[in-house]
């Protein structure tokens, strides 16, 4: 599996679906001020998302990203989300995965971790 196989898109700046790809809403919650009928995906995977409790600790500040990644990757390996990412890890493997998130800063952002945990993981 190569880096281009999985790319992520903030749902706001989405230019639409280009071909045949597997399109996954992988924040926990909706994002603000779209509708459902706006956002172009094929599945939300809200057990993917990092919890509440965890997203609600990091707050987006960038001097805990290493933190908030190494305790997001705990929750990505415990049910249901590990299940998800073997069937992620799959659908990226036979095509190409578009992650949609609605965060701003997406080099910090969970879609980062778990594009970063598919890509090392193995089927």
């Amino acid at each position: 599996m190569t880096d281009s196989n999985i790319e992520i898109i903030r749902v706001y700046d989405d230019p639409g679906r280009s071909g045949d790809e597997q399109r996954v809403l992988v924040d926990r919650l909706w994002p603000r001020g779209l509708k459902k009928d706006a956002v172009d995906f094929d599945e939300w995977a809200k057990d993917v998302a990092p919890s509440t409790e965890l997203r609600r600790w990091y707050g987006h500040v960038p001097e805990l990203f290493d933190e908030f990644a190494n305790r997001y990757k705990q929750e990505l390996a415990a049910e249901p989300a590990a299940a998800i990412i073997s069937r992620l890890h799959h659908e990226a493997g036979a095509g190409r995965l578009v992650l949609l998130t609605a965060t701003r800063d997406v080099a910090h952002s969970g879609a980062a971790v778990l594009r970063g945990v598919l890509q090392q993981s193995r089927p």
